[in-house]
């Protein structure tokens, strides 16, 4: 995978705290795996070198603002022309069409706008960001399956396409219930739930021993949860029998299964109760200490990789797993245009000297 960044200081994502050793960890666990070619391709020798690179390419993915490559002759209509097979991923806030395509947007606007805000939160409380960037992973993730259906298609027509990913389309998509709720319902109005799914008791995070435990059952594991608080007698009780009962009765029961938690030495001990009574449930996990949990290890979605500069550094791990072919990255994230001369080289064909011309005119910089 090759990384085009411009110069002089590449992707602004480089300069984003926090950072050690003027190495951006961010940027680290982003671009491991890449290599990068530093290109001035406004200048007429960039982009020849650029449309090079497209000529033998398999896909081209790029979050320019609607527009901006057309401007520069680089459109998905030239580029086609340059090399029908390829596949180009256009990843931007709200389109390629629309009213609001050339509306800019970050990962917060997006959220606001698909309605993730709306329904996070207490209820009586405003409305609340994610505490990650959900828009801008799952628009990647979107593109992702989206290029590998581009990439099936073309084995069986030999062409590439255009595909077009809004950050918006993406997020909206993951609604489960408001959308066709207020279609059927004109009454339904979707509400921020806060700490307990509203729909179903008990669903949500309760106080622990030391902080907060999720507990989730519906129906068929309710009883299970009665088992394991030695209150079988709950399966029963009118307040409690029926998802709609426990619903009416959220307080009463949360402080119930509250109390029994806090009977348990640790939170360890509580959940250790739960999961021998296949009780779903869940610590409330702090990402930053998820390396010392033995399945975040164990199945590699925490990795410690070595960075020339910035030494150990903890990242998330790749999070498919494949039977035949093994998949992850194990290289660095390189410095900018680290990958200069070999991607000129040995991808393009070009010699030393087309090469030290390059440099020398300043289209390519490192």
């Amino acid at each position: 995978m090759i990384k085009v960044e411009l110069p002089p200081w590449g992707d602004p994502q480089r300069a984003s705290s926090p950072r050690l050793n003027k190495r951006s960890g961010s940027f680290v666990q982003q671009n491991r795996g890449k290599r990068s070619i530093c290109l001035d391709f406004a200048r007429p020798e960039g982009r020849e070198v650029l449309e090079a690179l497209i000529a033998v390419s398999d896909v081209v993915v790029e979050n320019f603002s609607p527009g901006v490559l057309d401007r520069r002759g680089l459109g998905y209509e030239r580029l086609r022309e340059i090399n029908p097979r390829v596949i180009v991923a256009s990843i931007t806030g709200f389109g390629q069409t629309g009213p609001m395509a050339r509306k800019p947007a970050f990962d917060s606007v997006v959220q606001a706008f698909a309605g993730l805000m709306h329904v996070t939160g207490e209820p009586d409380g405003p409305p609340l960001l994610a505490g990650m960037p959900v828009a801008d992973v799952s628009a990647g993730v979107h593109a992702f399956a989206a290029i590998g259906h581009a990439l099936f298609a073309r084995s069986r027509t030999g062409l590439g396409c255009h595909i077009d990913v809004a950050m918006v389309d993406a997020l909206f998509h993951q609604h489960e219930i408001p959308v066709f709720a207020a279609s059927i319902d004109p009454d339904y109005q979707a509400v921020r739930s806060g700490q307990h799914f509203p729909t179903q008791c008990p669903a949500g995070a309760f106080r622990g021993p030391d902080g907060w435990i999720v507990i989730f059952c519906t129906q068929e594991q309710v009883g299970r949860l009665w088992e394991a608080m030695g209150r079988p007698e709950y399966s029963f009780d009118d307040r409690f029998s029926d998802p709609r009962a426990r619903v009416a009765h959220r307080d009463l029961l949360t402080n119930e299964i509250e109390a029994w938690l806090q009977t348990f030495s640790d939170d360890a001990a509580a959940l250790a109760a739960l999961d021998r009574h296949r009780v779903p449930c869940s610590p409330v996990v702090d990402p930053g200490r998820a390396h010392a949990i033995d399945y975040y290890r164990e199945r590699g979605v925490v990795e410690t990789v070595e960075d020339p500069r910035m030494g150990p550094v903890n990242v998330p791990g790749f999070p498919f797993r494949v039977s035949d072919t093994p998949v992850g990255v194990d290289t660095e994230a390189p410095s900018l245009g680290a990958d200069n001369s070999h991607v000129l080289a040995e991808v393009l064909g070009l010699d030393p000297q087309q090469i030290e011309a390059l440099v020398t005119a300043g289209v390519v910089a490192q």
